[in-house]
């Protein structure tokens, strides 16, 4: 007797092969879902089983193509909201499935007919790999709606922009919104510059005590400034330098940039941008707004992040130091998001230029902990911290894009150049000079070959 004859038509008095029988059909329903049907039960069943499986198996040798071949078209299918939808639907709809068939393995199984000794196994075996198939759809559709939910939050609907000269240059800004300040004011500022083949990044650091600053030609900003921002200290508010500008154009003028709103933006962001091209010469794409006041929560999404403390930096207290709670000390660390954020904000007992360079430390920090296992078994806590703690106008069509040269980018050391003391004087900063190092910094001179 064939043993398919036997999977249909079983000897019913025999326990063993009833036995035998059961963990064939639970194997084959884990296998390919659907033949325990065709071969044993209801066909038509089977044959929906069977088309589901197989055309999971064919998306998924799609992935897998494209991964290899042409891995920003799948990033950029990965990142849009209706492509999430599907996607959420179908895992949803295979979760249900792999519920019914299992549930019908198990009856064709007939258990009372198996050996004593085995019903339990079989039984629990089905139970546990259904969990896993279906709770790992269930949870995929999950974390597509949540990947749908969050990207469409922080990322802009416009379209896209090409390089310029080459290269994308993303305005970074890390803004803190203290009790005691009037809006949120820039504390970190830098343009990384990426190479749009090759994905070689650069990173610009611009001190927030520069001044006075210029304006890129086409800012409404240049007309109110001509000699720069903050020359002979003419501006609305108690400080004038480089990040005081979002605030003066946020809460005094407000109306330079009417269209701000609808391109995903702020009227203080594009004055930051104007200002920042006007600084580098550069062109600047895109903007991304990082919140310290929720930076805490995306650490602590993402486990923590290692750090490397170079001196020791208070949490809490005054200028003199006075009320210090805890120290962090130097020393390699993991840092939780409470401990990391003081790490990026406190203000005493270093200058602004170790904050600085403490808050692109952080930063860097993060995007290591952007792995896929994070990613993938924190995506909520992720999705819903960052959604909260980063502001961008990066439009989402070019997710996959950018994922796809992040890729290239993380493979390659990253330059940095900090326009800082002793580099430059930021209280009276010569914008030629500025202009050039940015230059060699995105384009370093290749040493001659030397001869034999």
């Amino acid at each position: 007797m064939s043993s398919a004859t036997v999977l249909r038509h079983p000897d019913v008095s025999s326990p063993g092969e009833m036995t035998a029988r059961g963990w064939w059909l639970v194997g084959l329903n884990i296998v390919f879902p659907g033949t325990p049907q065709l071969v044993a039960g209801n066909r038509v069943l089977g044959r929906v089983g069977i088309l589901a499986t197989l055309l999971l198996w064919a998306l998924a040798l799609i992935a897998l193509v494209l991964m290899l071949l042409a891995p920003s078209s799948l990033y950029t299918f990965a990142t849009q909201a209706g492509s999430l939808t599907v996607v959420q639907i179908l895992l949803i709809g295979y979760a249900v499935l792999w519920v019914v068939l299992t549930l019908d393995t198990l009856r064709l199984v007939r258990l009372v007919k198996a050996r004593s000794n085995a019903r339990g196994w079989i039984a629990a075996f089905s139970v546990i790999v259904l969990a896993g198939l279906a709770g790992t759809a269930a949870y995929g559709s999950t974390v597509a709606g949540a990947a749908r939910g969050a990207l469409s939050d922080i990322f802009a609907a416009g379209p896209s922009v090409p390089p310029v000269d080459g290269r994308y240059n993303i305005m970074l800004l890390g803004g803190d919104a203290g009790p005691d300040r009037a809006g949120l004011r820039p504390d970190s500022m830098s343009i990384v510059s990426i190479d749009a083949a090759s994905g070689k990044a650069v990173t610009i650091g611009l001190p927030r005590d520069l001044n006075p600053v210029p304006f890129s030609a086409k800012s409404p900003l240049r007309t109110l400034y001509p000699d720069g921002y903050g020359y002979h200290d003419k501006c609305d508010v108690d400080v004038c330098q480089l990040n005081s500008i979002y605030t003066e154009v946020e809460l005094y003028k407000p109306e330079l940039y009417p269209n701000a709103k609808k391109q995903q933006s702020e009227p203080g962001i594009e004055a930051m941008r104007d200002a920042l091209e006007g600084a580098t010469g550069l062109t600047i794409q895109y903007y991304v707004l990082i919140d310290m006041q929720g930076f805490a929560d995306l650490i602590d999404a993402l486990g923590g992040v290692d750090i490397t403390v170079s001196e020791k930096v208070p949490i809490g207290g005054d200028e003199n130091l006075n009320g210090v709670v805890e120290w962090i000390q130097p020393g390699k660390h993991h840092l939780d998001g409470y401990h990391a954020q003081w790490y990026a904000r406190a203000r005493h007992g270093t200058s602004d230029y170790d904050r600085m360079a403490r808050q692109r430390q952080l930063q860097d920090a993060i995007l290591t902990q952007f792995n896929p296992l994070n990613v993938v078994t924190k995506f909520q806590d992720i999705a819903k911290a960052g959604a909260q703690v980063m502001k961008t106008d990066i439009p989402q069509s070019m997710l996959g894009y950018f994922v796809d040269l992040g890729m290239k980018t993380r493979s390659q050391p990253v330059d940095k150049l900090e326009l800082v003391p002793p580099a430059i004087n930021p209280v009276k900063p010569d914008y030629t000079q500025i202009h050039q190092l940015v230059q060699q910094a995105l384009s370093p001179a290749k040493p001659t070959p030397t001869g034999r």
